[in-house]
């Protein structure tokens, strides 16, 4: 007996789930019982040199019970600021298809209609492209048989698109993306020199990352900081030890030890702006 493959109600669940405009009944797998031969049966009801089985390798390795094939109905939503509905569904499919996007792949042909008025059909294999005038009103998806057999995932296209129009945030991650994810993650977060992006991450703090002979860092770095830093506590502490309590001399001698580039290079993009922006202001007054 044919029946719907787990892949495929997946995908007719996706769409219903997130078109609301969709009916159910408009959106269907397996043929109805006097259905014989085609993509939307199993092999207990494919006909004689049936094109869904005998047309490619992969249809008559993967043919078992289940149908292989998705009608998807008319539908209008408005998503985006734009209408979206079965002819844009439609053309935004078989695009990915010409394009040979990999999550379209499995798709053996699509019959549809761009205008409510002409059928076509795109054919992976370029045997056919029409079909009948049913098609105005419904998209007929077939899918290759090997991979409603092993149960591949046939969603991703799907969500895509629902993703393009704005009915889908983006899409989870998967397993993979998420181990990929927190290893980039413990890498930027242990910058103590421990590992090699950590290591990386260290030279350019201290301003090493460069080994052109003569190169001089153009920003702050650590190494530059801590130098500065030492000079003024440096003087700081002459100016103790000599005993020197006059507060103006004491702002002189720090000053005398930064320069205006160095305090420049100091100085946050943010809090430069202020500065720049309070002499503007004192020197108006």
């Amino acid at each position: 007996m044919t029946t719907a493959p787990a892949n495929l109600l997946a995908v007719r669940r996706l769409l219903l789930d997130t078109i609301k405009a969709l009916d159910p009944a408009s959106v269907g797998i397996v043929g109805d019982p006097a259905h014989r031969g085609g993509y939307h049966t199993g092999a207990d009801r494919v006909v004689a040199n049936d094109y869904s089985v005998v047309e490619s390798r992969r249809d008559s390795a993967g043919l078992t019970l289940h149908a292989s094939a998705l009608d998807v109905g008319v539908f209008s939503v408005r998503s985006g600021g734009a209408t979206h509905n079965l002819r844009t569904f439609s053309a935004w499919c078989v695009a990915q298809c010409r394009a040979d996007s990999a999550d379209s792949r499995d798709l053996r042909e699509i019959i549809y209609s761009p205008d409510g008025k002409t059928v076509r059909r795109w054919d992976r294999l370029g045997r056919r492209s029409t079909g009948d005038n049913s098609h105005l009103y419904h998209t007929h998806f077939s899918f290759f048989r090997d991979s409603t057999k092993a149960g591949r995932d046939q969603t991703p296209l799907f969500r895509r698109y629902l993703t393009s129009i704005g009915l889908l945030e983006d899409r989870d991650m998967t397993p993979e993306e998420h181990a990929w994810l927190k290893t980039v993650h413990k890498n930027l977060t242990v910058l103590d020199g421990r590992n090699p992006v950590g290591q990386i991450y260290t030279r350019m703090a201290m301003g090493e990352d460069d080994a052109t002979p003569g190169y001089v860092v153009p920003h702050p770095t650590l190494k530059s900081l801590g130098a500065q830093l030492t000079a003024l506590q440096s003087t700081l502490a002459v100016l103790a030890d000599a005993g020197l309590a006059d507060e103006q001399a004491v702002v002189a001698s720090v000053l005398a030890e930064l320069t205006p580039e160095k305090i420049a290079a100091a100085i946050p993009p943010t809090v430069a702006k202020q500065v720049a922006d309070e002499l503007a202001k004192r020197l108006v007054a």
